[in-house]
């Protein structure tokens, strides 16, 4: 079993482009089921980075396909969100 403390240590990586996204930054849940629906990574933007904005990427559990020791593989495509 896996504590969601542990997830998020692990660094996201994107089979599809092999993308190292960053780690996860939140979760989010559907409380009336109790389950993870996914996982949120901040993403600084390297224009904006100076004034500290972000931009969130979602990442559905269904596209999460490994967890690993040290990373989380996923099969993120942005085109399709």
């Amino acid at each position: 079993m896996l504590k969601l403390s542990e997830i998020r240590e692990k660094e996201i990586i994107n089979i599809n482009n092999g993308e190292r996204m960053g780690y996860v930054y939140d979760f989010e849940l559907d409380l009336d089921k109790g389950i993870v629906v996914g996982i949120i990574i901040a993403r600084t933007s390297k224009l904006l980075s100076l004034f500290g904005k972000s931009e969130d990427v979602v990442i559905y559990w269904d596209d999460v396909t490994k967890i690993g020791k040290d990373t989380i593989l996923v099969d993120y495509d942005k085109d399709n969100v």
